[in-house]
């Protein structure tokens, strides 16, 4: 108990000394540029400091669904630096989200940087016009950023199979059990509430959803177990 108190003491501190660096960075890179310092511990409101306005994020905001992701992966999860997405409205964002860990390594939140690039490459597009070389632009993921957790949740159902195959019950148990396991894997269970969330918009109840995440997580599982085995058994030849 005591350690854990401890711990926890080190996270505020941490979390402390940060605050005042999200302001200093947003004004070193200007306007353009938003800082927001996340704390993973309460995720449906994980934002704990923001300056700047490229997302629209607020204190007290809930983690986007890159932050769900660092959350899935736990203590495994890695700094993501320099990656390039946009918004729901548009904008095209150049982002690093930095993890922040205590003593023993665990993940406990991130510091995350994003800069509108939208002029910058509307300007790159429009010089490269001029000088007759046509510009081709690589498709870039759309990311949720939102204050309210469920909205983030929508969207991510949303843009998954689902959207793809119609409705729920088009779909095979296969695309089911991928289904499950693609949010999983985004992090979407690891928010409070988010197998309710989610079993209300695919029309199904609690229960049954519990049971397709506990299948798509034992068939993973299943599958990594295997893996393991035949890359042991294979090195065993060698």
């Amino acid at each position: 108990m005591a350690a854990e108190q401890a711990l926890e003491a080190e996270r505020d501190a941490i979390v402390a000394a940060l605050k005042p660096v999200v302001d200093g960075l947003a004004a070193t890179f200007g306007p353009m540029c938003e800082v927001v310092l996340h704390d993973y511990r309460r995720p449906e409101k994980s934002v704990v400091a923001v300056a700047g306005s490229v997302t629209g994020r607020a204190v007290g905001g809930a983690m986007s669904e890159i932050g769900m992701r660092v959350v899935a992966r736990g203590d495994g999860a890695g700094d993501e630096l320099n990656y390039v997405t946009r918004t729901r409205s548009g904008k095209l964002v150049k982002a690093s989200t930095m993890v922040l860990r205590d003593s023993t390594g665990a993940v406990f939140g991130a510091l995350c940087v994003n800069l509108d690039v939208t002029a910058v490459n509307d300007a790159h597009a429009l010089l490269g016009a001029l000088a007759g070389i046509g510009a081709t632009s690589a498709d870039v993921p759309v990311t949720t950023f939102g204050n309210d957790i469920d909205s983030v949740v929508d969207a991510i159902l949303d843009a998954h199979q689902l959207r793809q195959n119609g409705s729920w019950a088009g779909l095979e148990r296969a695309q089911r059990l991928e289904l499950f396991r693609g949010l999983d894997e985004r992090g979407v269970f690891a928010v409070r509430r988010a197998i309710e969330q989610v079993a209300a918009r695919l029309g199904i109840s609690r229960a049954s959803a519990y049971s397709y995440l506990s299948q798509a997580r034992s068939e993973a599982w299943a599958a990594t177990d295997e893996a393991a085995t035949h890359t042991t058994t294979s090195g065993g030849h060698e």
